[in-house]
């Protein structure tokens, strides 16, 4: 954890390659939009890449899909990928780390990144439900670790145990106690 200006940052170096789920579907240019929604379909996810030649150009996501076909009554069969595909395709490197995922996210306005690797190739693809699953995972342990380092705060108040009146209460398991009901739970 790192200090800055009165907040605590947790500093993480998770790489995309632990959070991207591996082996994206992946389509012809030549494909129709309805060869798509069924990939997507089949496979039960968001987008499919498109590719030129096995190059990755671009992506059809749901969106697009409900966007740029169903809104305007186009018949799925007859509209091709490369008219509703968004391009250029935003990637990002198995090395780089959650954050920076986040980051190119935002600045891009993408919910969706193809991972890539040293050749380019496309070998996973990271969305934002996975960057926000491991948000989670290091929210609850950042509150079990607090909970767990959590200094003693004395207070005044009546006991939640005895209801008398102290000057020294503690929480003990969320409720405050007093000194005499600290000794009885063999608590000091």
């Amino acid at each position: 954890m790192k200090k800055t200006s009165n907040a605590i940052r947790f500093e993480t170096r998770v790489q995309i390659r632990e959070v991207m789920k591996k082996n994206p579907i992946m389509i012809s240019i030549e494909a129709t939009a309805a060869k798509a929604a069924k990939a997507m379909c089949n496979e039960e996810v968001g987008s499919v890449i498109i590719l030129r030649n096995n190059t990755p150009i671009g992506i059809v996501t749901e969106e697009d899909l409900a966007c740029k076909v169903v809104a305007r009554d186009f018949k799925p069969s007859s509209v091709h990928v490369n008219e509703i595909m968004s391009t250029p395709l935003i990637t990002v490197s198995a090395e780089k780390t959650v954050v920076d995922a986040a980051r190119m996210m935002v600045k891009h306005k993408v919910r969706r990144l193809p991972v890539v690797d040293e050749h380019k190739n496309v070998i996973g693809i990271v969305t934002v439900r996975d960057l926000l699953t491991v948000s989670n995972e290091l929210n609850e342990l950042l509150t079990d670790l607090i909970e767990i380092n959590r200094e003693e705060i004395v207070e005044q108040g009546m006991c939640n145990r005895c209801s008398q009146m102290s000057d020294d209460l503690k929480r003990v398991d969320n409720v405050m106690l007093c000194p005499r009901c600290r000794e009885e739970e063999n608590i000091t």
